[in-house]
């Protein structure tokens, strides 16, 4: 019978070394901010249920919806980020918008909010300003390498 069976051995002498290591530098290369996705469903999420956080869903019915809608829409890009991300981080100058959007959004959208929902929406969207900045300047850093 023969000996089909290999002893391992390192493999830094394998002829194909230098191209898997540059292989594997290319493909986590790409997952620069993996550390940031978490963070942009989270603030998604918590963008979703604020009214219900802070009890403003029956005085502010328009910005129920809106926070509802907005937090549904950052959470859906954060598990894009997650599954695709070089084709999804460059929607992330679209998440800034949103958070822009949601900053402003608490006059145009709200009927005379008060200070508790003028300040959750403006940490909401602040937040979700800078984690679209740090996923923007991690995609413009990786396509420039």
């Amino acid at each position: 019978m023969s000996n089909v069976s290999h002893a391992r051995s390192d493999l830094s002498g394998h002829p194909d070394a230098s191209e898997m290591r540059a292989r594997y530098d290319r493909v986590m290369g790409g997952r620069d901010v993996a550390l940031v996705d978490a963070p942009v469903f989270l603030v998604g999420l918590y963008c979703a249920v604020s009214p219900w956080v802070l009890h403003f869903t029956a005085n502010q019915p328009a910005l129920v919806t809106h926070n509802l809608v907005m937090g549904i829409a950052i959470a859906v890009l954060a598990l894009g980020f997650t599954v695709m991300p070089e084709r999804m981080y460059g929607l992330s100058w679209a998440m800034c918008a949103i958070g822009a959007w949601i900053i402003v959004s608490t006059w145009v959208v709200g009927n005379s909010p008060d200070a508790g929902i003028v300040i959750n929406n403006i940490i909401v969207g602040g937040l979700t300003v800078l984690l679209g900045m740090v996923c923007a300047g991690a995609a413009a850093r990786t396509r420039d390498t």
